[in-house]
């Protein structure tokens, strides 16, 4: 894909030139949305809000990457979705679970995995990577969510969140302690390869 041809398309007024980069970049634009605020309905409104401002402010844009630019309209639409969840806090219409009482959730019932026992497993071990970023600082987890899940590099997570270079290295840095010590409480969900050394032992 030639994404500034498109963009230069796009800034000419050719929607479908438009659309073939929402198209591209929706699923990573979904999936930051989503390990940020947590679920689905917010991640999907919050990626339509994106790439409709993205589209309606086309003419500000300054060149470089378009990809970064837009992962910036979608981390400011995140910070306002949270910002707006302290104010008005919801309390979620999830079932709370007692500790011994097991239920399947509808994200492993839509999984397509062969096994069922693989799918919850898979299940699990997303929720412990997902309540591991929920706890860290909102300014911590998008660093995270951009460069370790979203494979950006560290100059493009600056543009995307406007922080300078040092502060993306010195966050992440700190943020991936955070994420290692929380997952360690979940050592059993996680591969052998990955935990500790003293954990693979016992």
């Amino acid at each position: 894909m030639d994404e500034q041809a498109l963009v230069k398309d796009a800034l000419g007024g050719d929607l479908d030139a438009f659309n073939r980069l929402v198209l591209a970049y929706q699923d990573m634009a979904f999936n930051l949305a989503y390990r940020m605020l947590g679920d689905d309905s917010s991640a999907k409104d919050v990626t339509q809000k994106a790439f409709i401002s993205a589209y309606r402010g086309l003419t500000g844009y300054r060149g470089g990457s378009f990809r970064s630019w837009v992962l910036k309209m979608v981390t400011n639409a995140s910070y306002d979705e949270l910002r707006q969840r302290k104010r008005h806090p919801t309390t979620p219409l999830e079932p709370e679970l007692d500790d011994d009482e097991e239920i399947e959730s509808p994200r492993w019932l839509a999984d397509n995995s062969p096994s069922p026992e693989e799918s919850v497993e898979r299940a699990e071990l997303e929720d412990a990577i997902q309540n591991c970023l929920s706890d860290l600082p909102d300014d911590f987890r998008i660093i995270v969510v951009l460069v370790d899940v979203e494979g950006l590099g560290y100059e493009q997570a600056a543009a995307a969140t406007g922080n300078p270079l040092g502060t993306i290295k010195s966050r992440l840095a700190r943020a991936r302690l955070r994420m290692r010590n929380c997952l360690q409480g979940y050592w059993e969900l996680i591969p052998a390869i990955f935990r500790l050394d003293h954990e693979r032992t016992t």
